[in-house]
C-alpha cells in the first residue's frame, strides 16, 4: 500500500482561528504531542509574521526530532531567510512558500499579472532551495485558479527545486467531484508532476473539507494538510482525525497508509482543545463526546451482542476506552489511576495525588463521577502546576436586596498570604475586583463562557475567559461544582499566565 502524508498546520493555520492563542511553551507542548502522534511534517509557525512566531518555530525545530519542521513564508525574498533562519536547526526543515495564482487575488489583492506572478513563484523557490532540500510550494486559491494557468505554475516551480506542490482549496470553494478532476488535471497535463509529491489543503468553508482530501488522494495526491479537531481560519480546515481513520477504516476501498498511531488521537484532540480554549462538539466524529455512545435501545442490543453492529471503529483504536468504569466516592487511588490511563493520562505522584484529592471531593457531592468529569478535574489540576499565585479561599455575600461582596485569599510566590474583599456588580465581578486588588496586574476582560461539563443539577461548571494586557491576549479556564469558584479559578488561570509571560520577557 502506498503511504499518504500526514502534514499538520494546527500551530499554523489553526491558531489563526478567531480566538485562538498560543504561547510559545504550549506550542511546544503541541508539538511534541504530534510528534508522538506520528505526524510526518509540523507546519510550525509563520516566522516572519511576528518575533512569537519566530521564536516558536526556532524552539520547536530544535526540540522536535521525529517530525520534518516547516516554516510558512510568502513570496518575499526577507521572509524566506526569516523563515530559513528559524527552521535551520531542525533534524529535517523545510521552507514552504505561497503565492496567489487565481485572477481574483492576482487583480484584486497582488496587483500583479501572470507573467510576474510566474517569474516570483520561481525566483522565490529558488532562493528557498538554495537553504534546503525539501521545498514546498503553494498556489494559493488554487481551486480558483485556471487551471492552464495552474499546470503552467506547478511545472515551473517543480523545474525550480520545488520538491512537494501543495494544491490549496483556500476559500473551500470545491465541490469533491470538481476538486479531483483538478487533481487528475495535474498528474495528466504537468510533465514533471512525478518528481514532486502532490499535496492538497482544503477549507470547510462548506464543510468538504475532509470529502475534497480524500477525493483528491484517491486522483493521486500522496501529501494531506490538515489540522487536529479540524480547527483553523474561518469554518477550518481539514480533520486530521477524520482523514487518518477514514484511510484506516476503508483500506480496502483507499488502499492507502498512514504513519500515524492513532491511539493518540484522542489525547491530541484533548490537548489542542485544552490550550485553544475551543471546545469539540458533542457529534464531532472520530472525537466527539458522543462518537462512541449509545442510546437507542436498539443499538444498545446490537453493542451487547457484537460491537461491530453500529461501530465501524474500536474506540480504543483512536485512544478512547471501549467501556465506561463508573467512579464514586467508594472508588480508591488504584482504580482512579487506571481510568485515567484509560482516558489517556499520565501523572506524575504530585499531579496524582492532587487529582485525587480533588476526585475525592467531587465524589462526596456527586452520585457519579463520569470520563468528563475527570477529564475536567486533571485539566484544572495541570493547568495550576506553573501558578504564580494559588486561590486558597474565596467567600461570596449576595442577593437580590444585598450588595455582592467577596473576600478572597491567594498564597503569593514565596508562600506569603494575601487576603482583601471588594464590591461588585455581581458575585464574580466582586471577586474578580478582589482578586485584583491584591495581584494588581492591569488587565481587561475581554471574553466570559460559562458551560455544564456534564448534565445534571450536581454538574461540574467550567468557564473559559480571555483577558487582555499589553495587546496580548491570555486564555483561562476553570472547573468546579460552584460557578463562583470555577470562575476564580478561570481568572486566576489566566492571571497566572499573564504574569509568567511577564516574567519571561523580564528574564
Amino acid at each position: 500500500m502506498d503511504n499518504v502524508i500526514i502534514f499538520d498546520t494546527t500551530l499554523r493555520d489553526g491558531e489563526q482561528a478567531a480566538g485562538a492563542m498560543l504561547n510559545i511553551q504550549e506550542k511546544l507542548e503541541i508539538a511534541k504531542q504530534l510528534e508522538r502522534l506520528g505526524v510526518d511534517v509540523i507546519e510550525a509557525g509563520f516566522p516572519a509574521s511576528s518575533p512569537g512566531d519566530f521564536e516558536a518555530v526556532k524552539l520547536i525545530a530544535r526540540e522536535v526530532r521525529y517530525s520534518s519542521i516547516c516554516a510558512l513564508t510568502h513570496a518575499n525574498a526577507k521572509a524566506i531567510d526569516t523563515a530559513w533562519e528559524a527552521v535551520k536547526e531542525a533534524m529535517r526543515p523545510r521552507i514552504h512558500v505561497f503565492l496567489s495564482t487565481s485572477d481574483i487575488h492576482m487583480a484584486h489583492q497582488l496587483k500583479k499579472n501572470r507573467d510576474e506572478v510566474m517569474s516570483l513563484a520561481v525566483e522565490m523557490v529558488k532562493r528557498a532551495r538554495s537553504y534546503t532540500d525539501d521545498v514546498e510550494f503553494s498556489p494559493m486559491d488554487a481551486s480558483r485558479t485556471d487551471p492552464e494557468f495552474l499546470h503552467a505554475i506547478v511545472q515551473a516551480t517543480i523545474e525550480a527545486g520545488a520538491t512537494t506542490v501543495n494544491i490549496p482549496d483556500t476559500v473551500g470553494y470545491a465541490i469533491p467531484e470538481e476538486f479531483g478532476k483538478l487533481i487528475r488535471g495535474i498528474f495528466e497535463n504537468v510533465p514533471n508532476a512525478d518528481k514532486a509529491v502532490i499535496s492538497v489543503h482544503c477549507h470547510n468553508d462548506l464543510g468538504l473539507a475532509v470529502a475534497n482530501s480524500l477525493e483528491a488522494v484517491r486522483q493521486g495526491a500522496r501529501q494531506v494538510e490538515c489540522t487536529v479537531n479540524g480547527i483553523g481560519e474561518r469554518a477550518g480546515n481539514a480533520s486530521m482525525e477524520e482523514i487518518v481513520m477514514a484511510l484506516k477504516t476503508r483500506k480496502d476501498f483507499f488502499y492507502l497508509t498512514t504513519r500515524i498511531d492513532t491511539t493518540q488521537i484522542y489525547p491530541s484532540s484533548r490537548l489542542v482543545s485544552e490550550r485553544t480554549g475551543f471546545p469539540v462538539q458533542p457529534n464531532k466524529a472520530i472525537v466527539g463526546h458522543n462518537a462512541f455512545r449509545h442510546q437507542s435501545g436498539i443499538h444498545q442490543d446490537g453493542i451487547i451482542k457484537q460491537a461491530i453492529t453500529y461501530e465501524i471503529i474500536d474506540p480504543k483504536d483512536v485512544g478512547i476506552p471501549a467501556s465506561s468504569l463508573v467512579l464514586g466516592k467508594l472508588s480508591g487511588r488504584h482504580a482512579f489511576r487506571e481510568r485515567l490511563a484509560e482516558l489517556g493520562y499520565t501523572l506524575n505522584e504530585e499531579d496524582l495525588n492532587r487529582a485525587f484529592v480533588a476526585f475525592k471531593e467531587l465524589a462526596d457531592k456527586k452520585k457519579e463521577v463520569t470520563d468528563r468529569d475527570i477529564e475536567s478535574l486533571v485539566a484544572q489540576e495541570m493547568r495550576t502546576v506553573s501558578e504564580v499565585y494559588h486561590l486558597d479561599h474565596i467567600q461570596v455575600s449576595c442577593g437580590d436586596h444585598s450588595v455582592p461582596t467577596a473576600t478572597v485569599r491567594l498564597i503569593g510566590p514565596r508562600g506569603e498570604v494575601f487576603a482583601d474583599a471588594a464590591l461588585g456588580t455581581g458575585p464574580v465581578d466582586a471577586v474578580y475586583k478582589a482578586i485584583n486588588r491584591i495581584i494588581g496586574v492591569p488587565n481587561r476582560l475581554t471574553e466570559f463562557t460559562v458551560s455544564s461539563v456534564t448534565a445534571g443539577i450536581d454538574a461540574i461548571g467550567e468557564v473559559l475567559i480571555r483577558i487582555e494586557s499589553d495587546g496580548v491576549t491570555y486564555t483561562g479556564r476553570g472547573s468546579a461544582t460552584d460557578i463562583i469558584v470555577a470562575s476564580a479559578r478561570a481568572y486566576m488561570n489566566a492571571l497566572n499566565r499573564l504574569l509568567a509571560a511577564k516574567g519571561r520577557r523580564s528574564a
